[in-house]
């Protein structure tokens, strides 16, 4: 298994993780997220967050809408509509498309769980 990757963006589950499950991290996943040169979580992350807590699916609580320390907040660009409307649809979650868009346009490792999201492994790169 790979643990030493340049670039990476996040999942979502990886930002709650982070600060309510820290023991559901693998010791890979921890080791990629701590050693990448350049790591970002997506503001597309941070939406998903609220909107979960205004379910009531994710507590309340505003230190989870915060970038997590050493981590940059990336935006969503024109370049990444670009490539969001050009992927195929094999996933109709559009949070997990367009950080799937973001991590190609950004030539960016894409770090996730989600196995839906693994269809995608021929326009991006995706760990674990």
């Amino acid at each position: 298994m790979v643990t030493s990757v340049d670039a990476i963006l996040i999942d979502t589950h990886y930002v709650l993780w982070q600060r309510t499950r820290p023991q559901s991290l693998t010791t890979v996943e921890r080791d990629i997220l701590v050693n990448a040169a350049i790591r970002h979580v997506s503001v597309v992350s941070i939406w998903e967050i609220a909107m979960l807590q205004g379910l009531g699916r994710v507590p309340l609580d505003p230190h989870l809408l915060e970038v997590p320390p050493g981590f940059d907040l990336l935006p969503v660009r024109l370049q990444h509509c670009e490539a969001y409307a050009g992927l195929p649809l094999h996933h109709r979650d559009p949070f997990d498309r367009m950080l799937v868009a973001q991590a190609q346009s950004e030539n960016l490792t894409l770090i996730t769980r989600d196995r839906p999201m693994q269809v995608y492994r021929q326009s991006v790169t995706i760990l674990p």
